[in-house]
């Protein structure tokens, strides 16, 4: 089932002169995880919000194509109406932290407050959220007083209790350690193996190759390719895009250890040793 749908997808912020996407087309299935990468001013956050309906909803500027999540066209529902199919978490999880409440499971509940689901189905939502995300540990806590990788976990709960159908997740890694980013993506892999749909921007191009089954190529607003990853990281131009590939297969590059039966070199370290090993 297709859970995202994006056709001929143009657009441009208000006094800007080009296109921040430009003519772009692409689908995502049900329970796919997707990275989207590329050099900074790709258009990878602009397609983010194209995605939740902050464009064009909240910044305007001019807007063509159609966009459809979880069976609805965009331009034609308002960011409420898709905020209960479609959530979005973005790169700094304490812009997320509304600061009105004392603890972590609070924090996460924020959302069915407001509204307004019954207190059993909020307290039964609250508990698979923080349980899911490995959160059960500090739900008494401050939000404040947890680590970076923490923090965003319960940005990520918080969206889980709402239900969504499809997450987007903007650089959540970014300002995290290598433990608080393997958290994160341990995390978000367990939401696709349970059927959500999850579309995330990113820069370790390690993990993007681990985790994700697809990968969408931005430069320029435009698509460039949107294949697995051993498809996008193989190819030979790839640095022209501002993107280096996985250290994997950089070295199995230079080696020119390819995986058997294809032109594609590995991605992971599992693939890397795998091939070595054969040779």
């Amino acid at each position: 089932m297709k859970k995202v749908i994006v056709e001929h997808l143009k657009y441009r912020y208000p006094q800007a002169e080009t296109l921040a996407l430009d003519d772009l087309s692409f689908e995502v299935d049900e329970g796919e995880m997707i990275g989207i990468i590329g050099r900074n001013g790709a258009g990878k956050s602009t397609l983010c919000q194209a995605l939740v309906g902050l464009v064009p909803h909240f910044y305007r500027g001019a807007y063509g194509g159609r966009v459809t999540v979880a069976g609805l066209e965009v331009l034609k529902s308002s960011v409420g109406r898709l905020s209960a199919k479609v959530g979005i978490v973005f790169q700094n999880p304490f812009t997320q932290v509304t600061g009105a409440k004392w603890t972590v499971y609070e924090e996460v509940a924020f959302g069915l407050e407001n509204m307004g689901v019954p207190r059993k189905e909020m307290i039964e939502r609250v508990d698979f959220a923080l349980h899911l995300l490995g959160l059960e540990d500090v739900k008494d806590r401050n939000p404040f007083e947890l680590s970076g990788g923490q923090a965003q976990r319960m940005a990520i709960a918080g969206v889980i209790a709402l239900k969504p159908e499809i997450i987007v997740l903007d650089e959540p890694t970014s300002q995290l350690d290598p433990q608080g980013t393997e958290e994160v993506f341990r995390a978000i892999h367990r939401l696709s193996e349970e059927g959500m749909t999850v579309i995330l921007v990113e820069h370790k191009m390690e993990k993007i190759a681990r985790y994700c089954n697809r990968v969408l190529l931005l430069d320029e607003g435009k698509l460039i390719q949107f294949d697995t990853p051993a498809a996008v990281f193989s190819r030979e131009d790839l640095m022209r895009f501002g993107v280096a590939p996985p250290v994997y297969t950089r070295v199995c590059r230079e080696l020119d250890a390819r995986r058997e039966g294809s032109s594609h070199f590995p991605v992971t370290l599992e693939e890397a040793c795998e091939v070595l090993k054969g040779r």
